[in-house]
């Protein structure tokens, strides 16, 4: 549909194809309206610039949608490009067509860039664009379409512009969407202006296996409709070779060649109802083998935007895998139009599809985490994490399913049921076992929450969540429940960032930072700082753009820890000696102080029933002399000199040894620990590359003492104990 040919008549008669009570002459006017509105204006192929919208208009037909859709089509850029207003539009096709027309020229203005910074803030503007009104997004992804099919005639530096936006931002939302379709053209079509060579090697080896092959599609659907045949399964059955850009994808996640890329081939299976999808899922797996791991059922578990499929993959007798679908003509639907089938028709009337998902939930369940205050940082992180995530299944004591995404933890799972028992979240038992916050959920696994009285969330939480709604009602609550703590430590921080830069900090220079960063008081600056949301360095360089840090400046051991009591002291402790750098987290012990560990030592678990003990600490920013006590395990090759070569490059490093201790010699080899003095965990990362790359240094690991008493803890002292 993209010629200068396409008429009224032609489009009608798409439209009348599935919705026969179409209204016609609103359709046929807003063609006529369009077409004068446009007159004289031509694209960068030299056809008429009205046949973009019709085209986009003539895209929407496919997914059967309503008249108001396709008349915002046809005049989707008549407000932004040419003498109609808003006013004219209502005047004559109402206020719906006129709000979705807004829509959509808002949309158009966004100014979306693909760039990493940027994403953020492009995610929250279509999110809020689609708020009002989804079939503002479904009227933009068509033009996106349209523009990506005719992109051959823009400039070449635009054009590599527009295909890596479409990659990012466009081709997820899609497939967010359920428009899975959709996101594979728009994902092609941007693969080939961004990697022409690689799609064009994809589809040479395709041609090069088709040959050697034959064809397999016909001959795996044929041998399909037999066994279902068999079966008494009614069914239609359909194959198809994966997109190039699938393709790609699969070879560059899994690091394997094409020739040995297996499952390139899908097939969908289509049955009359429920009960017929397992039988037929029954009759593929009798005559062919199913691949462990690959089975998913997303029937009995469907997705949020209503996509409901059983997914299998079976390998033939040669060894080729391929990927089936099987669902209902009904469930088809929905996966083919995704969240838009709310708004199609089938045979005249609008579609009464069950598994069709209503648009403003699956909004509302989508931005309901990203609350206007949360910074653009946050916001992305959330998306990203509810965008591409897999999914794990757990059940609540009930049996009630969660789902979260693949990583999640307890505390994702306890907000995932309600915020209010996330914030009172003290402990968990998955399978009844009890096990430390941080514990991976799996799938299938049955997780109990304990909440306590009086708990509120712990910076340390930010760490251990993975969903976008857990950390932001994690920080939503910490701003608020402990917003005078948060001040008053960023207050601390503030001060000692600035003095290292030789500044004093005002509530003048605080309100400038405010201003610079877009926060609306002073206050909020230093909450946020003591909130761990900002840093130091971030706030000064808001105010001192071109001050750094100045060099040679060393922190104080007494002062390296922030988050402390006034004269309040710590230790490292013994079992994982954090360095400057890592997550920390303190255990207070009465009358001895504070004992730092890191955020993932597996001694925390002791104190998890207390939570009072627990402090939120962090290192402070900046140059820490090299003081800090790690230990090496190294085992060596047993020659003359070896061990020497390796003093040395400690040495070289900056880094001082403390001890060495011998676990075995062996003739040929020997094991030892060294302990050495470091700056930060960057120095230890950067010695042991180092000691790595050496050809003698067989194998080389950063020693953790596990099995020390509960005692040793309050002892503080990194000192040893029995290897």
């Amino acid at each position: 549909m993209e010629s200068a040919e396409t008429t009224a008549d032609d489009l009608i008669r798409l439209v009348k194809a599935y919705n026969p009570k179409t209204n016609e002459d609103l359709i046929r006017a807003a063609f006529a309206f369009g077409a004068e509105m446009h007159e004289g204006q031509y694209r960068h192929s030299g056809l008429p610039y009205f046949t973009h919208p019709v085209a986009v208009a003539a895209i929407l037909t496919e997914q059967q949608l309503d008249d108001a859709t396709l008349i915002t089509a046809l005049l989707h850029d008549t407000v932004e490009d040419t003498k109609a207003s808003y006013a004219d539009v209502e005047k004559r096709f109402g206020r719906e067509v006129a709000e979705l027309v807004d829509g959509v020229t808002k949309l158009t203005n966004l100014q979306l860039n693909s760039s990493e910074t940027k994403q953020a803030e492009n995610f929250r503007k279509l999110f809020m664009a689609m708020s009002k009104d989804l079939r503002v997004i479904l009227v933009k992804l068509a033009d996106r379409l349209h523009n990506m099919r005719t992109i051959k005639a823009m400039r070449p530096d635009k054009q590599g512009q527009k295909a890596r936006e479409t990659m990012d931002i466009y081709a997820p939302l899609a497939g967010r969407m359920g428009m899975q379709w959709m996101r594979e053209e728009l994902e092609d079509l941007a693969f080939r202006v961004l990697n022409p060579e690689g799609r064009a090697s994809i589809i040479r080896r395709f041609i090069t296996l088709q040959r050697e092959t034959g064809d397999v599609i016909q001959r795996i659907t044929g041998d399909m409709r037999v066994e279902l045949d068999k079966a008494g399964v009614e069914a239609e059955v359909f194959g198809r070779a994966k997109k190039p850009y699938s393709i790609w994808r699969k070879m560059e996640e899994k690091e394997q060649s094409f020739g040995r890329l297996s499952d390139i081939y899908g097939f969908r299976v289509i049955v009359e109802n429920e009960e017929d999808c397992y039988r037929a899922l029954g009759a593929i797996h009798q005559r062919w083998r199913a691949v462990p791991g690959r089975f998913k059922d997303y029937i009995s578990q469907p997705k949020s935007n209503g996509y409901r499929s059983i997914h299998t993959t079976v390998s033939g007798r040669d060894g080729k895998r391929v990927e089936v679908q099987i669902r209902t003509g009904q469930m088809h639907d929905v996966a083919e139009t995704g969240v838009a089938a709310h708004w199609s028709y089938r045979d005249g009337v609008r579609s009464k599809n069950p598994f069709a998902v209503d648009p403003a939930k699956w909004i509302a369940q989508l931005t309901e985490q990203f609350d206007a205050e949360e910074n653009h940082e946050d916001f992305l992180e959330a998306v990203k994490l509810e965008m591409y995530a897999d999914k794990v299944f757990c059940f609540t004591p009930k049996g009630d399913v969660v789902k979260l995404p693949r990583g999640a933890t307890p505390i994702d799972f306890a907000y995932a049921i309600h915020t209010r028992i996330g914030n009172a979240v003290v402990g968990a038992k998955v399978d009844h076992m009890r096990v430390p916050l941080w514990t991976r959920i799996k799938n299938g696994q049955s997780v109990e929450i304990i909440t306590a009285q009086g708990q509120t969330p712990q910076v340390t939480w930010l760490d251990i969540a993975t969903t976008g709604k857990a950390k932001t009602a994690i920080r939503r609550s910490l701003r608020e429940v402990d917003r005078d703590r948060f001040i008053k430590l960023g207050q601390e921080l503030a001060r000692s960032a600035f003095a290292h830069v030789g500044k004093r900090v005002t509530d003048k220079v605080l309100r400038t930072a405010a201003k610079n960063m877009r926060l609306d008081s002073a206050e909020e600056v230093l909450a946020r700082l003591g909130s761990s949301e900002l840093t130091g360095r971030e706030v000064v360089r808001a105010v001192y753009a071109d001050l750094a840090p100045r060099k040679g400046d060393h922190i104080d051991k007494e002062r390296a820890v922030i988050g402390l009591e006034p004269g309040q002291s710590f230790d490292r402790a013994p079992c994982c000696t954090p360095l400057p750098g890592e997550r920390i987290v303190g255990i207070t012990f009465r009358g001895k102080g504070v004992t730092v560990h890191a955020i993932d030592c597996d001694r925390l678990s002791i104190y998890e029933d207390q939570p009072e003990r627990w402090l939120d600490l962090r290192w402070h920013e900046g140059n820490h002399p090299a003081v800090y006590e790690a230990a090496l395990d190294i085992t060596l090759g047993n020659g003359a000199g070896i061990l020497g070569r390796i003093c040395t490059l400690i040495g070289e490093a900056s880094a001082n040894i403390s001890d060495l201790h011998f676990i075995e010699r062996r003739p040929d080899f020997y094991r030892l620990l060294i302990y050495v003095e470091l700056r930060d965990i960057a120095h230890l990362h950067s010695l042991m590359l180092t000691l790595e790359a050496e050809s003698e240094v067989a194998q080389i690991s950063r020693y953790r003492n596990k099995d020390l008493p509960e005692e040793a803890d309050a002892q503080g002292s990194p000192r040893r104990q029995d290897h």
